[in-house]
């Protein structure tokens, strides 16, 4: 007699939940079915599985957003070398689930990385299309205003919705050069503000506040839109922070706008001295996010669960370190269905557990923090399928295993 179906297909059992967007946070019971989200709460009556898996000890959180990234093969030109990475190698093993490339490629490059990248990923692949027509690929093209046609970026953006979700502006003209006619000083920020006002989309801003004529005041309070993101935030280079570690009035003054912050790690752009300080006067990024590349893997950012453990160590609540990295840049990346464990939604899920222990996390001036906890990924399920689950927690012991593996295969 055939052995029928089980009511769903994955249920975690005994984890602690937590939902920000649910407001959930709890121990409780997750079931999966046919790649969506089918229960969440505190009955475990009739939730049979095909795999039953207990997670005791660890969090269940929603499948991780990080809204920068670097995942499309790129050889720019030196002296500013980029290189990206692997996207299911390196996010998958993290619990992230979407991964969105801020500005690697341009509108001339945009079909390339459908086709190359998005196309075949595990990981769910969405970008941030650079202003610069070549993208990061030729970084030349990101100092050539002619190279910006918002209209033309703005065209794309529209055409492929479901993958562009805004348009990035960055590493235009970081001096030593004085400004002239060919190169106005926000030609960047203003084509990239354009495009993304064109296409019904955000702008995410990266910038150099070094030369005369473009303050990072003017860039927060004057040229970026309410709902558009000023990444890096936490670079050595912005004005943060006093002296005494207060919180500059232009910070609030932005946030009070609508402006929006987001981390932006990498293998440059966060110092403890303004994110620590800013933290502790009260003014948390909204986003957190690696800026994860050939060099920031290497470290400091080195992926997402450990940009969210350095977070959690410098004294962002657990609750507050998984919201604004699953629901806050679900939102402002234009898919609010994302970063949530809601019944009826695609079950995108991490399972992570907190080490305690000693554990030094570093900046990019090469300073140390040091802490007493690391968040670790046991188990990442991408619509609804177990893609990463490095201990075995779905798996039997060895001596418990099914006939088939007692079977040595036939080689005849």
């Amino acid at each position: 007699m055939q052995e029928q179906n089980k009511p769903f297909d994955i249920v975690l059992r005994n984890g602690h939940v937590i939902d920000p967007a649910n407001q959930l946070d709890g121990v409780m019971n997750v079931a999966v079915k046919d790649g969506q989200i089918s229960f969440v709460g505190k009955d475990a009556v009739n939730l049979e599985a095909d795999t039953d898996v207990d997670v005791s000890g660890s969090y269940v959180i929603p499948g991780i957003v990080d809204i920068h990234t670097h995942i499309y093969p790129l050889f720019p030109t030196p002296p500013r070398c980029l290189g990206s990475v692997d996207v299911d190698a390196h996010m998958i093993k993290t619990g992230v689930t979407t991964a969105v490339d801020a500005g690697s490629i341009g509108w001339r490059d945009f079909l390339s990385f459908k086709e190359e990248v998005a196309d075949k990923a595990v990981t769910r692949v969405l970008a941030f299309l650079n202003i610069a027509c070549k993208g990061m690929i030729d970084m030349r093209s990101e100092q050539t205003p002619s190279d910006m046609q918002p209209k033309l970026a703005a065209a794309m953006a529209e055409a492929y919705p479901d993958l562009i979700v805004g348009i990035k502006a960055a590493h235009y003209w970081p001096g030593p050069k004085p400004f002239d006619d060919e190169h106005p000083p926000w030609a960047s920020v203003d084509s990239a503000v354009e495009a993304a006002a064109l296409s019904g989309t955000r702008a995410m801003i990266d910038f150099q506040p070094n030369l005369p004529l473009s303050s990072y005041p003017d860039l927060i309070l004057r040229h970026m839109r309410p709902g558009d993101i000023h990444t890096h935030v936490f670079a050595q280079q912005f004005p943060i922070v006093d002296d005494d570690g207060k919180v500059l009035d232009h910070m609030h003054e932005a946030r009070a706008r609508g402006v929006y912050f987001d981390v932006g790690h990498g293998a440059g752009s966060f110092w403890f001295r303004n994110g620590l300080r800013a933290l502790r006067d009260g003014f948390p990024p909204d986003t957190l996010s690696t800026d994860l590349h050939t060099a920031s893997i290497r470290g400091p950012a080195l992926n997402m669960l450990h940009v969210m453990s350095k977070f959690l160590n410098m004294g962002m609540p657990i609750a507050e370190v998984v919201d604004r990295s699953t629901r806050l840049p679900a939102g402002l990346i234009g898919r609010p269905e994302l970063g949530t464990l809601s019944v009826g939604g695609c079950a995108d899920i991490a399972v992570i557990r907190k080490l305690t222990g000693k554990f030094n996390y570093i900046d990019n001036g090469n300073a140390r923090l040091t802490g007493d906890s690391m968040l670790d990924c046991q188990m990442t399920i991408r619509a609804g399928k177990i893609i990463y689950d490095i201990y075995g927690l779905s798996m039997p012991e060895w001596t418990d295993a099914p006939e088939s593996y007692w079977t040595p295969p036939y080689r005849g």
